[in-house]
């Protein structure tokens, strides 16, 4: 007689492994060059895939969001899926249930699961107890969706090959700039990051660090930023970082040390006056609404490289 439970034979008789995408280095560098090349297929030609007929993807929100939303539900439509919005407050989750087990209940349900959120730890839980791609749409240590997006701006931006390029990140070494040198690395982009003591990223394979943004912005054909202060700093905290960070503003003076013909970038939300100035932000030499439009492209090729028709 079998000593099998039928937990055992429900719960953990799991389907191949699927894929994930939580720091980025999930791909390989000729899938990301792939990768870049369809989201601008799918850009010149947004219904041109079906991959998500009929079925659904779910979205976790555990934090606000106009980008991530708004390009991850339209990209998802447009795929023909139905994108299923999940806020923090709506789910069981907020009430003790635990990601496992919402891990297992959302697999039966949906094509995949992607979340933004705080902790990297909910997100590698979430993906370990999967039986559905998971994918990282946000949080504190990685934003690998929007690293796709920038390399598609940069590959549209510039004739020559991404290996041909460098970008220079100004400011807080942060989630954003940790994805730009992971995914950077992989696409072959030199990529140099620029922060004050105290805000450096740590050590990432390939990407060259330094304290001095005139120095990062020397010949880049991108100088990147992101805001200095976030919506949890309290004032004494956001003061003190303005404080820190301001030499690393991304302005016209900045700009004219890169390449000729260099272009700003920015993941936004930003705060015109602090890290870049209002005549960047919405001048000739950036491409920052191009990033913000490129994040629905980038992430229907990531969904079809992903998930597998029905």
């Amino acid at each position: 007689m079998s000593t099998r439970s039928n937990t055992d034979t429900n719960v953990h008789s799991r389907p191949p492994m699927p894929r994930h995408f939580l720091t980025g280095e999930e791909l390989t560098a000729p899938e990301l060059t792939a990768l870049i090349d369809r989201a601008r297929e799918l850009k010149a030609a947004p219904l041109s895939s079906g991959v998500l007929a009929k079925r659904s993807v779910a979205l976790i929100f555990q934090k606000p969001s106009t980008r991530t939303r708004v390009s991850f539900e339209t990209g998802i439509y447009e795929l023909g899926g139905h994108p299923m919005v999940l806020r923090s407050e709506e789910l069981q989750l907020s009430r003790g249930e635990s990601v496992r087990d919402t891990a297992y209940v959302l697999s039966r349900h949906v094509a995949a699961i992607a979340i933004r959120t705080g902790p990297d730890q909910l997100v590698e839980e979430l993906a370990r107890h999967a039986t559905v791609p998971v994918i990282n749409m946000l949080t504190a240590g990685h934003h690998p969706c929007q690293a796709l997006a920038d390399l598609m701006t940069l590959a549209e931006a510039f004739e020559r090959p991404l290996s041909a390029l460098t970008l220079a990140y100004v400011g807080d070494g942060n989630n954003v700039a940790r994805s730009l040198a992971i995914l950077g690395a992989l696409a072959g982009v030199s990529v140099r990051v620029a922060s004050p003591p105290g805000f450096q990223l740590e050590p990432v394979a390939g990407a060259q660090l330094t304290d001095d943004p005139r120095e990062a912005a020397a010949g880049a054909d991108a100088i990147y930023t992101d805001v200095w202060v976030s919506m949890s700093d309290d004032p004494e905290t956001a003061e003190q970082r303005r404080r820190a960070l301001a030499r690393y503003r991304v302005d016209d003076a900045l700009l004219d040390l890169a390449h000729p013909g260099a272009v700003a970038l920015h993941c936004l939300p930003a705060h015109p006056g602090e890290e870049i100035t209002p005549d960047v932000l919405y001048g000739e030499r950036q491409r920052i609404w191009d990033q913000a439009e490129n994040r629905r492209h980038a992430q229907k090729a990531l969904l079809e490289l992903l998930i597998h028709p029905a």
